[in-house]
């Protein structure tokens, strides 16, 4: 593994997943009857068909989730020097119980510590935070980047827990979520929003609309909460990268500066909405040149970011190739694979000289 010149950025993927199978076996020992509920829960959103094709993917792609050589093979061959690896959005698990969500966070950031120090010249890693547990959120944030070196969290675009009169939800828009998003301004760590499951259930349950229609809708429904909420304004210099191209809102966005100008309950946030797409961070995977150079013009070159979903079959396996295929402007193109990964402070974990401070 050769080092790169000083003067080149690394080509970085900053939407790579790894699965931890004993996170899973955590979840499921500690609350058999919560978890049996989620697994249901997963089948009654995504139908039968999904579910087994999915678990002929999975089974498919096992060499890529446990083989560190097979992951390297194919980060060489598609041009990728360095991964942002995080666990992947199934270990979310927010129906845990504040005992069991701390703990399933901090033993998913302690394990993506040990997968990055296997090969910290090629790898970086976002923990998890229990979203579902707002009061929590910060000591799992200073787990995840004080204890264990990461260079962030990732979270969803909701969460729904049980409580005495039923079920909450937690949007991003809570201000339970204040010291959380104040936190992690306070350390530069890097909010990865990916959506995992819809609140639409069953309405999607067939054509795996759970996967090409949710993913999408959560990006849009999550983003603007944080916007129209003013979590941006409270928070400018927070730093949040959103999964798949933030979905609907990039391209849809005239639609909410509009509601912004006409809707008094919709002036929660200082500026029109399109302002904040400047504020935001967005990877580049929405599976078509036309859409990534739409992103790139409504947010802007500098907030794109080269994402390929490895290695689950609705990523992409040639991420580089297809950010060449947008034929972005060149400068452009160069931000979107090196350069603003390299200016957020997203480098391998071996380049990382300069401990977080509290």
């Amino acid at each position: 593994m050769s080092a790169l010149p000083a003067e080149q950025n690394p080509t970085v993927d900053v939407h790579a997943h790894i699965l931890l199978p004993a996170l899973q076996q955590l979840v499921a020992e500690a609350d058999p009857e919560g978890f049996a509920a989620h697994q249901a829960l997963e089948v009654r959103r995504n139908g039968p068909k999904s579910m087994a094709a999915s678990g002929r993917m999975i089974k498919e792609r096992w060499p890529q989730l446990t083989d560190l050589d097979r992951r390297l093979q194919d980060m060489d061959e598609a041009g990728v020097d360095v991964q942002l690896v995080s666990p992947s959005p199934s270990h979310f698990y927010y129906f845990a119980h504040e005992e069991l969500a701390l703990q399933v966070a901090k033993a998913a950031n302690q394990a993506v510590r040990e997968f990055v120090d296997k090969a910290p010249e090629r790898f970086n890693g976002l923990g998890l935070v229990p979203l579902q547990h707002p009061a929590l959120m910060v000591e799992a944030l200073d787990h995840a980047v004080l204890e264990c070196g990461l260079i962030g969290v990732e979270i969803g675009s909701f969460a729904a827990t049980p409580d005495i009169s039923g079920c909450t939800t937690v949007e991003l828009s809570d201000g339970r979520l204040e010291p959380f998003w104040s936190r992690a301004v306070e350390l530069g760590a890097l909010v990865f929003l990916h959506p995992f499951g819809c609140s639409l259930d069953e309405r999607l349950d067939r054509f795996y609309l759970a996967n090409t229609v949710s993913q999408p809708a959560e990006n849009a429904v999550a983003l603007s909460h944080m916007i129209f909420s003013g979590v941006l304004d409270r928070h400018p210099n927070l730093k949040v990268l959103a999964a798949h191209g933030g979905g609907y809102l990039p391209s849809t966005i005239g639609r909410s500066d509009h509601a912004w100008k006409v809707r008094p309950e919709a002036r929660g946030c200082a500026e029109p909405p399109s302002a904040y797409l400047k504020r935001l961070y967005f990877d580049s995977l929405v599976h078509s040149p036309a859409e990534l150079r739409a992103l790139v013009a409504a947010a802007g070159p500098e907030q794109v970011l080269l994402g390929s979903d490895y290695p689950f079959d609705m990523g992409s396996e040639d991420p580089v190739a297809e950010v060449t295929r947008a034929r972005l402007a060149a400068g452009d193109e160069a931000r979107v694979l090196a350069g603003n990964a390299a200016a957020l402070g997203i480098a391998p974990a071996s380049a990382r000289t300069v401990s977080p401070t509290a």
